[in-house]
């Protein structure tokens, strides 16, 4: 597959599949995983509006061993059965390991691996770009697609991402800077739409698709994949002012949330397992050091849930 054809199918929903435990021992469910992708299938997310993130942080890769991240990577690709392009996470602090999860993503048919640079040290440019070069030899036909986690570790710069487009297949960029007030998420989206799949990680919708951005990620689709896909077309149709109305009444609330919940506990995806259990659907606890917190926040957000229009809420 080409680099341009990579490209194209990188756009729509960016959605992190969450990793299902079964309760009490968190051993892997699964079958869990297999009825929630297609619930998404159900709920409108194709190729061309929608690509799934198997193994992401919302997806708990860093609590799971190298065996468990095949298998939830080989079962969120075969329940999409082709009709949604998946990302396969590939993060780690260990560069002999992330060869060995390229290759694995290229040997299950994924479309794309999401990289990162390594957390704990703070690695420099040169370290950052021998790292990604050597996932993107291991499995030269899935498409590279680096995540800009400033959070966790040394932040990626202009300078490294124009370093990055020498790599063959090297398709995507999921941008989020920190908020300095210096338009840098702006910039960078501006400047590198033209050669690059822009995934905004943002949560500035009309901003980034003025810019030229073709992808948002959306954690609401995991529990209301058909607000994504209807607000996806709008961006296409460039119905900006709907798009923000929306942004407003249904992701500023569950952002807040999410906020207030960071102050009890840390890691990614227990707000989106406890609203996919709100509208009936499988769901689990995020394994260790993330606390299970849903009995603390479950009737806050069934609020939420409640008020932003969401269907099926229990």
């Amino acid at each position: 597959m080409t680099r341009e054809h990579l490209k194209a199918k990188l756009r729509g929903c960016y959605v992190t599949v969450p990793t299902m435990f079964r309760d009490p021992d968190l051993d892997l469910n699964l079958d869990a995983m297999r009825r929630h992708v297609r619930f998404l299938l159900a709920g409108g997310l194709r190729e061309g509006n929608a690509v799934l993130l198997a193994g992401g942080a919302a997806g708990d890769f860093s609590t799971m061993s190298f065996d468990e991240r095949m298998q939830v990577a080989e079962t969120v690709i075969a329940a999409a059965d082709g009709q949604l392009p998946v990302a396969v996470g590939v993060q780690t602090t260990n560069t002999r390991e992330l060869i060995e999860l390229a290759a694995g993503a290229q040997r299950l048919g994924a479309s794309f691996m999401q990289v990162s640079p390594p957390f704990y040290h703070a690695h420099t440019e040169s370290d950052f770009l021998e790292y990604v070069a050597a996932a993107s030899n291991a499995a030269p036909d899935v498409g590279v697609i680096v995540y800009n986690t400033y959070w966790t570790s040394r932040g990626v710069s202009s300078s490294m991402i124009e370093r990055l487009l020498d790599l063959p297949n090297m398709v995507g960029l999921k941008w989020a800077t920190p908020d300095r007030g210096q338009m840098e998420f702006e910039s960078v989206v501006a400047h590198f739409a033209d050669q690059l799949a822009v995934i905004d990680n943002q949560c500035r919708f009309v901003v980034s698709h003025l810019l030229g951005a073709c992808s948002i990620e959306v954690h609401i689709c995991n529990h209301w994949p058909q607000w994504g896909v209807r607000v996806f077309r709008m961006l296409e149709e460039r119905r900006y002012q709907e798009v923000q109305s929306e942004l407003m009444k249904v992701v500023v609330p569950y952002m807040q949330l999410w906020a207030e919940m960071e102050q009890f506990t840390s890691g990614d995806g227990y707000l989106d397992k406890l609203c996919m259990e709100l509208v009936g659907l499988d769901s689990s606890r995020c394994r260790p050091p993330t606390q299970d917190v849903r009995e603390r926040f479950r009737e806050q957000a069934r609020q939420m849930l409640i008020d932003t229009g969401t269907p099926g809420v229990k």
